[in-house]
């Protein structure tokens, strides 16, 4: 390397520490925030996590919660975006938002780029298959055992980790950008089938045809560990005094019937209320 093209590095990391420290800095505080008198929270209008109905209304178990925290926290108004799953988290580093109500699993690779809250939800996986499921599919590892089958994942989901440790080839992989995407991806036999939480795809069988949920679904075992997902509320870096402020609420509301009634009255089962509370994000982010 010539002393022209180190001083180039030097200058360009330079560069780089100073943008990521401006983007630590953009991060809005929750003193700026109730000054302001509006939150930006984003969702991936994914059902039931986070989603934004026909009448512009959010809904999902993450923007119902939110709704009650906001409220505790006194902020009077929510401005709601709406983006690809993806997007999120580079959303949040670019201050487009100042919080995401997803339910986005709480994976040590992402505690790397964000911060969360403690847990707000716990939930399991799932697959969306042909109506009749042709060709007998109930696991993930199906794909790992047969070339021939392909299985549609949304790009940023983290089935695509569980799809790497279970050793499923990546020609045997077909990403797809959104949830509204996974329907015809399926139907037209793009793909055998969308891993996806067991609440996606029940929720994705439900609004069209030619497709179900796969009966009999065996839950992954990764190292030796069913696979459970916990989904909590993220931040970007810079919003710490944010994130402990819904910690706060959060924990107190959590301990309140409308809490769990929020959960079930959007699918979740009476074991993912109860397990929302049996690892915290400090566990989670560490998690190996």
């Amino acid at each position: 390397m010539t002393t022209l093209t180190k001083r180039a590095s030097i200058a360009l990391a330079a560069l780089t520490a100073a943008a990521m420290a401006t983007t630590a800095v953009s991060a809005a505080t929750l003193d700026e925030i109730k000054a302001s008198g509006t939150i930006r929270i984003a969702v991936a209008n994914e059902i039931p996590y986070g989603y934004v109905d026909p009448n512009g209304e959010a809904l999902g178990a993450g923007p119902d919660v939110a709704k009650h925290i906001v409220e505790q926290l006194g902020i009077e108004n929510i401005e709601w975006v709406t983006t690809n799953f993806s997007s999120l988290i580079p959303g949040l580093q670019a201050d487009r938002f100042d919080m995401v109500a997803a339910e986005m699993a709480i994976l040590p690779e992402r505690c790397a780029q964000v911060i969360y809250s403690e847990p707000n939800s716990s939930y399991g996986e799932g697959l969306l298959v042909p109506a009749g499921n042709p060709k007998n599919i109930h696991a993930y590892a199906d794909f790992a055992e047969n070339p021939d089958l392909k299985v549609a994942i949304m790009a940023g989901a983290d089935q695509l980790e569980m799809m790497q440790a279970l050793g499923v080839p990546e020609a045997n992989l077909v990403t797809i950008a959104s949830n509204a995407d996974a329907i015809s991806t399926v139907s037209t036999g793009r793909a055998d089938a969308y891993a996806a939480t067991s609440l996606t795809a029940t929720g994705l069988a439900s609004q069209g045809s030619g497709v179900e949920v796969a009966g009999e679904f065996v839950d992954p075992v990764i190292d030796g560990n069913e696979v459970r997902s916990w989904g909590g509320f993220v931040f970007a870096e810079g919003s710490t005094d944010l994130r402990d402020a819904v910690n706060e609420v959060l924990a107190e509301f959590k301990q309140t019937e409308d809490w769990a009634a929020i959960l079930t009255g959007y699918g979740f089962s009476q074991a993912d209320v109860d397990g929302s509370s049996h690892r915290t994000t400090a566990e989670l982010c560490a998690a190996e």
